[in-house]
């Protein structure tokens, strides 16, 4: 596969490739691989009387395929990307790791945004262990022209101009339509006399709260910004491939697509759900009074058992069910303590996160328990997927911190250009701190959490 993201990012100043770094990255990596001392490594090298540094300021040094390919597979994405564009050998190696699965190595969490002076179809990607800015080209339809409802395992959720979403890889470029909005329960398409798709009809149809409202009317632009909340990508192990989980309006109710089916699948009858994770074949979501419910999505029948009623923890805010590092679940509340959703006059609307609040689910005794400290763990909390990373396997974070961006639903209802409620919240004290200067970045696409992953979609058992 090409790589369309490169030029892009090489076209930042301060990150032209730099050969002789990227080749000392290498001989500083392969002593620790194969156990050699730098002298030894001279047997790679096409001439080996010239010193090495000498060596790779002119001729690269010739290493086998597989030992090049063990050396890529201990670098991060931007230095990865950046090795496969030094030379062709280089370049054949990093394809092979991609085109064959076999770098697997974890991410950091970065964030993606988009800037108006960038361009429309360019994004930029904040790497919180290199501190600096990737500039990406990705995919027509411009990326600055989407709703972002959700990332998760490399993929961004977008939703275009149209109202239809597609699965976007922004570091390989690969995207992927999802089945048509009009396959969801709650959506009809209306057309016009030329047969053509002129509108879509919305009706409030929900499992429990139903019949509130006749349906409504939207252009096919406007139905994004009623319509989706949240999407979710999670690997489907019946298959090899993906599943794509979706919260979305009236009601925020749950409906599913496996990568590659031609529709969606309702979940009635419960709603007003805010997060999910998927775990050995089990679909959790949680609801915005606390409420958890399993769904069983192995089976030719959707079956689901309610984990959690309706609990006095959660409070105005958000709620994120979250995998724990040591194989349990989290109950995690975003509390709002300062906001003003009707302000007077020309006052702009605004939220901000203010704390908090944690709980350990017991999955067995439908209990929750409370926690006041994270340890050496970061949460990561938004439109991706929600993270829980440990500080230790991952430096540059900062242990008992949460990096959270807006997911407020405002904002998916006309408040596209306000305020964005995002940072670094320390736990310890509730103190906020800034992850980028907030001038970088447009509010509309919101910014985004996303872990880079270089991963294809597995695409042909669905075809099958």
């Amino acid at each position: 596969m090409e790589l369309c993201s490169v030029a892009s990012i090489m076209s930042l100043g301060s990150l032209a490739i730099q050969r002789t770094h990227l080749c000392s990255l290498v001989f500083r990596v392969l002593p620790k691989l194969l156990g050699f001392t730098p002298s030894s490594l001279k047997k790679f090298c096409k001439d080996v009387h010239p010193p090495l540094t000498e060596t790779i300021m002119g001729t690269l040094p010739e290493l086998p395929q597989d030992v090049l390919m063990d050396i890529f597979a201990t670098l991060e994405i931007p230095d990865l990307i950046r090795a496969g564009t030094v030379c062709p050998s280089w370049h054949s190696a990093y394809t092979s790791l991609q085109s064959l699965g076999l770098y697997k190595l974890s991410q950091t969490p970065c964030l993606l945004y988009t800037s108006e002076s960038a361009g429309d179809s360019s994004a930029y990607l904040y790497s919180l262990s290199e501190k600096r800015s990737y500039k990406l080209t990705l995919p027509d339809p411009p990326i600055r022209t989407r709703c972002l409802v959700r990332s998760s395992h490399g993929w961004l959720v977008t939703v275009d101009e149209r109202s239809e979403m597609y699965l976007v890889n922004p570091i390989t470029c690969e995207q992927i339509a999802l089945p048509s909005v009009i396959t969801i329960e709650q959506v009809k398409p209306i057309f016009d006399e030329c047969g053509l798709l002129h509108k879509y009809e919305l009706s409030w149809h929900a499992g429990i709260h139903d019949g509130f409202n006749s349906p409504s009317i939207y252009d096919l632009d406007k139905l994004c910004d009623e319509f989706q909340y949240k999407a979710f990508v999670f690997d489907d192990t019946s298959t090899g491939s993906y599943i794509v989980v979706l919260i979305h309006n009236p009601m925020r109710q749950l409906s599913f697509a496996k990568v590659g089916a031609d529709k969606w699948t309702w979940l009635p009858p419960y709603d007003v759900y805010d997060d999910c994770t998927y775990k050995n074949d089990i679909l959790y979501a949680v609801t915005g009074t606390g409420e958890i419910h399993a769904f069983d999505l192995s089976g030719p029948v959707v079956t689901m058992k309610m984990i959690m009623g309706t609990s006095e923890c959660v409070s105005t805010g958000s709620s994120y069910i979250v995998q724990d590092p040591w194989g349990g679940l989290l109950l995690i509340c975003r509390i709002f303590e300062d906001y003003n959703l009707l302000p007077d006059h020309e006052a702009p609307v605004f939220w901000k996160t203010g704390k908090i609040n944690m709980y350990e689910v017991d999955v067995v005794a439908s209990e929750l328990k409370e926690i006041n400290c994270l340890s050496a763990h970061a949460l990561f909390l938004g439109h991706n997927q929600s993270l829980c990373l440990s500080a230790k396997e991952y430096p540059s974070l900062k242990a008992n911190h949460v990096y959270f961006t807006d997911d407020s639903f405002f904002w998916t209802i006309g408040l596209k250009n306000n305020h964005r409620d995002m940072g670094i919240l320390n736990l310890d004290n509730n103190r906020r701190e800034h992850l980028i200067f907030p001038q970088l970045c447009s509010n509309f696409p919101a910014p985004i959490w996303i872990t880079p992953d270089l991963r294809m979609m597995n695409l042909a058992s669905e075809a099958a």
